[in-house]
């Protein structure tokens, strides 16, 4: 139960078969720490960054855009980048007018991938709390809805879809890693799978939203800062995934700009896999050795975004 919303496993599995015609089933890779300069272990990669738009965000982006009543004015997002492609992406395939708004900080591939699906780009602010409170504003002049990137229970739905399909495809892992920053994914997918495996957050030094929130007792304004800004850095987490953090989530992990630039590093030298700094901070956890799983530990890491130049590291 969230602030009376509830997002439940039944929920989610009565959403996933209606968002599945949309949304790609990602692969999972299975590599060895060896292969990246590090002790043997077996490590399963879910490559949610090969979504549609390049990111997770493409499943609760559906979900708001078939459970709820799209007006004439279409819809509007505010986005670090990722959340505005995949709304972009939706209102598009569905057939709908969308409007995006993003901060300065929003790199350019994601602003060309917004571009592509024929969405309005409106750039402004310094950060995405500032793009926000334009869309909001918009949404109250022109009556557009107003689909949130996180604090939004269709949203939750949607990306717990993602929880239901990680059991699909690794129905004996311990543990779990996903990056944070609002927490709509890591909130969708805790409450999919409700304690029966561990789940650990992880975030950016520069952006503790979750880490803080774990210690003030309920979300608090964090930082918006580091190299993960455009997409783990929105000031403070969703008030209606916290309670589910609060109950699922084990602990959150803090990482280094530098633990997230070498993973994505490694990512791509050992791999070929294209991930966006937000994307790789869940396998910098583990690259950095800030999470250290225990002899025999069954590991999963969600490498959840791919909106990047592989160019830029």
């Amino acid at each position: 139960m969230t602030n009376g919303i509830t997002v439940t496993r039944e929920r989610i599995a009565a959403m996933e078969p209606r968002i599945r015609p949309y949304i790609r089933h990602t692969p999972v890779l299975r590599v060895d720490m060896a292969d990246f300069d590090r002790p043997p272990l077996a490590v399963d990669l879910k490559l949610e960054c090969l979504q549609h738009s390049g990111s997770f965000k493409a499943r609760g982006a559906f979900t708001n855009l078939l459970e709820r009543a799209v007006p004439k004015a279409g819809v509007v997002a505010a986005s670090g980048g990722n959340h505005g492609a995949a709304v972009a992406y939706a209102a598009m395939r569905l057939g709908h007018k969308a409007t995006i708004f993003v901060p300065e900080v929003s790199p350019a591939a994601k602003l060309e991938r917004i571009r592509s699906y024929g969405a309005e780009l409106i750039v402004g602010g310094a950060r995405y709390a500032e793009a926000l409170a334009a869309s909001e504003r918009f949404a109250e002049e022109t009556g557009a809805l107003q689909i949130h990137a996180f604090n939004q229970e269709e949203t939750l739905v949607g990306q717990g879809t993602l929880g239901l399909e990680i059991e699909a495809d690794l129905p004996r892992i311990d543990t779990l890693l996903v990056a944070v920053g609002g927490g709509g994914l890591i909130g969708g997918i805790a409450a999919w799978f409700a304690g029966r495996i561990r789940i650990i957050a992880v975030e950016p030094e520069g952006a503790p939203t979750l880490h803080r929130a774990f210690e003030a007792g309920h979300p608090v304004d964090a930082p918006a800062e580091g190299i993960a800004a455009d997409s783990l850095a929105p000031k403070r987490v969703g008030e209606m995934m916290f309670p589910i953090a609060e109950a699922y989530v084990e602990r959150s992990i803090l990482v280094g700009d530098d633990d997230i630039v070498a993973a994505q590093k490694a990512l791509w030298n050992r791999t070929r896999i294209i991930s966006e700094p937000g994307g790789a901070a869940a396998f910098a956890a583990i690259l950095s050795g800030r999470y250290a799983p225990a002899q025999g530990e069954r590991l999963a890491v969600l490498v959840c975004g791919a909106n990047a130049d592989p160019a830029t590291f």
